[in-house]
């Protein structure tokens, strides 16, 4: 029996997030499918995250148990040729029997992308999130620095989320244009874990920052507040990625 931990990218656009729901396509389902035709083997998987609805990911980690004997270089190549085109296998490893995709992830990254343009762009349409107003990334960048640190981030956490316990330790966060399309601003954060569209409200709060519908250096006082209210719009989900799994 080996613990194995399969690499998986994915565009969102056409899942109704990771977990498995009824009669609804999910990335759990479809690769949960898949894997048990190639081992031939009824296994249950253990994701890394649940992402939502419409949430890519350039790095998803899944673990399960298994008996196959299949080499761990070839079981990428197996699954790809029978999963979605919007669903790629990338690694394979063999990792300790205490392993847990979940369990063990000391934290994670998340890449959020905006289209800066006044036009559309129909190849981004799912992709990031268009936003035709000018926008100062420098500017955008300073203010996100406030994000680090060890904070409740009650303030920056859907209404409806059932989390008890809601401090977080963001150990990184930037805003950048990206050199190679210059109409692309890219947010990144890393923290040793994330609330419910905590990421997705952290962008709206820079982006009404930026569009002068919160005060300029408020992120301090919206975390001390703790109140959901006080922060901005909870962006689209076309433009969140979960870029990086930290074990």
């Amino acid at each position: 029996m080996r613990n194995l931990m399969v690499k998986i990218k994915y565009d969102g656009s056409g899942f109704c997030g990771w977990q498995v729901q009824n009669d609804l396509r999910t990335v759990q389902a479809v690769f949960q499918t898949v894997l048990r035709d190639v081992l031939k083997e009824n296994v249950p998987i253990i994701g890394c995250s649940r992402t939502d609805s419409g949430v890519h990911a350039n790095e998803f980690c899944v673990s399960f148990r298994t008996e196959c004997m299949i080499p761990c270089d070839r079981l990428p190549l197996a699954l790809n040729a029978k999963l979605p085109p919007d669903i790629a296998a990338f690694d394979c490893q063999q990792v300790p029997d205490d392993f847990h995709a979940r369990y063990s992830c000391k934290g994670k990254q998340y890449r959020y992308l905006i289209l800066n343009s006044p036009l559309r762009d129909p190849f981004w349409q799912s992709r990031a999130l268009w936003y035709k107003y000018p926008l100062d990334a420098d500017f955008m960048n300073g203010q996100a620095q406030d994000y680090l640190g060890t904070h409740d981030f009650s303030a920056f956490c859907a209404a409806n989320s059932d989390v008890a316990d809601k401090v977080r330790t963001v150990s990184q966060c930037g805003v950048r244009r990206l050199t190679d399309d210059e109409r692309m601003v890219e947010f990144t954060v890393t923290a040793d874990g994330f609330l419910y569209n905590m990421v997705r409200i952290m962008v709206g709060t820079l982006l009404q920052m930026s569009a002068g519908r919160l005060p300029h250096g408020c992120i301090k006082s919206v975390i001390s507040s703790g109140n959901r209210e006080k922060a901005g719009f909870t962006a689209d989900a076309c433009g969140l990625y979960l870029n990086k799994v930290l074990y």
